[in-house]
């Protein structure tokens, strides 16, 4: 496809002012009008003739087998052309809008071997995302036409949970010390569970002492204990209308979907075992509880299956059903989200009665923008109404929170960037003190 530019279209419309000076002139210069023009659609055609033909340029598309949610990966486009023409190319990628779409990317051709460009594609929710289509374009030597080239692509690329922050976590709690909490009993309440016999130094709590063995061995030593394992943890998910609020790129429940993998990592490699639960108006999914670092497959599968909801969230359904599922003590890790304290009414009576019996961690999130709207300097009366509209609602969040902890249930209100390892110390906290 060949298109003419702004600067093939100046050239010709200079040709109308030239026409009227020539007649005003002198009437028998008038010849010269249809000599410039046959001169500028000459150059027109030349232009055409000697740009770089697109059958001439090969383009191999590399596209990444997988995104995850909140973080960019490389398309990659090699461009190698079959001629000497080495011109600019611009380049714009089409996305559905389960993608950002990619800035538009100009490169020069190198005069040896190939050129690759690179584009960005970020993920703005799970599922399937497309590139549906790569556009090309580059002038000709004279700048008159651009030659257009567009390639269907059409692929689907499979939108995931970040599982690549899982493994960041696993670094970070590589120490098997800070998962299983093996450690010399100083506290009441910080091990049950017996994990080993060693020699007691100065500065070990002298209650760890074990008179029987250090009889038998004819000198100190001390037991060391670690907090149980096998726990039950579900981490529950709430996926109705105010979930889907973006914050910071992401849905609010694709940063809760990213946090639970986390944790539910930390959880397999400390012994226990770790099932999912959505709901919104009715229940969603629920898989049961299992154990072991090799199990991870299945909770992120089951993680990915949690789609994205417009209706609202039914409380009492949700979580008398969650109840009715668990069949002994857990802990549950209640990912959701509420606007004040009139909507949050049957959210708490039915948390709880969930924490009658289980152990409730209740998980919500911090907007930026409510905090930045009452910490800002009001220009305006509007600006000014906004902003104690603001603050009523941080207050009437507190008011939820701190009802919520009154009940005995643990809450968490973070940032976004700071759910993932608030959520994890929260639940090392727990196992340390036993609290399941």
């Amino acid at each position: 496809m060949i298109r003419p530019t702004t600067r093939a279209v100046a050239v010709f419309a200079a040709g109308i002012p030239l026409a009227f000076a020539l007649v005003l002139a002198d009437p028998e210069l008038w010849p010269y009008v249809p000599a410039y023009l046959f001169l500028a659609c000459f150059a027109l055609l030349a232009d055409s003739a000697l740009a770089l033909a697109p059958g001439r340029l090969n383009v191999q598309v590399n596209l990444p087998p997988v995104l995850y949610i909140g973080q960019p990966e490389d398309f990659l486009v090699r461009l190698e052309p079959e001629s000497h023409r080495r011109p600019e190319i611009e380049l714009l990628c089409d996305v559905d809008d389960n993608l950002e779409q990619p800035p538009r990317v100009r490169a020069a051709l190198s005069e040896e071997g190939a050129t690759q460009v690179t584009f960005r594609l970020t993920a703005r929710r799970r599922g399937k995302a497309r590139v549906e289509r790569l556009w090309l374009r580059w002038p000709g030597p004279l700048g008159l036409v651009r030659r257009l080239r567009i390639i269907e692509l059409g692929n689907e690329i499979a939108v995931t949970p970040d599982t690549r922050a899982v493994k960041n976590i696993a670094l970070q709690f590589a120490d098997p010390m800070a998962f299983y909490g093996i450690k010399p009993q100083r506290q009441q309440g910080e091990g049950s569970e017996f994990e080993a016999l060693r020699e007691y130094v100065p500065g070990l709590d002298p209650r760890s002492i074990d008179w029987k063995h250090s009889a038998r061995h004819m000198s100190l030593v001390c037991k060391e204990f670690r907090s149980e394992r096998n726990h039950q943890v579900v981490l529950a998910f709430d996926t109705g209308h105010l979930m889907s609020e973006p914050l910071q790129g992401l849905t609010k429940l694709d940063h809760a979907v990213n946090a639970g993998l986390q944790l539910g990592y930390v959880s397999l490699r400390a012994g226990d075992r770790i099932g999912v639960y959505g709901f919104d108006s009715r229940v969603r999914l629920f898989s049961q509880p299992t154990g072991g670092v090799g199990t991870f497959w299945r909770l992120q599968r089951a993680a990915s299956e949690l789609s994205y909801s417009p209706e609202e969230t039914n409380f009492t359904l949700g979580l008398s059903s969650l109840a009715a599922r668990l069949d002994r003590r857990s802990l549950v890790i209640l990912q959701t989200e509420f606007v004040d304290t009139i909507t949050a009414e049957l959210m708490l009576e039915n948390v709880e009665r969930l924490a009658g019996r289980h152990l409730v961690v209740f998980v919500c999130l911090q907007d930026p923008q409510l905090e930045a709207t009452v910490d800002g300097t009001p220009a305006s009366l509007n600006s000014l109404a906004r902003s104690v509209i603001a603050d009523e609602f941080l207050r009437e969040r507190r008011v939820v929170l701190e009802r919520l902890r009154r009940l005995g249930v643990h809450c968490l209100d973070v940032k976004a960037g700071q759910i993932g390892p608030a959520l994890i110390n929260r639940y090392l906290e727990i196992k340390r003190r036993e609290l399941i």
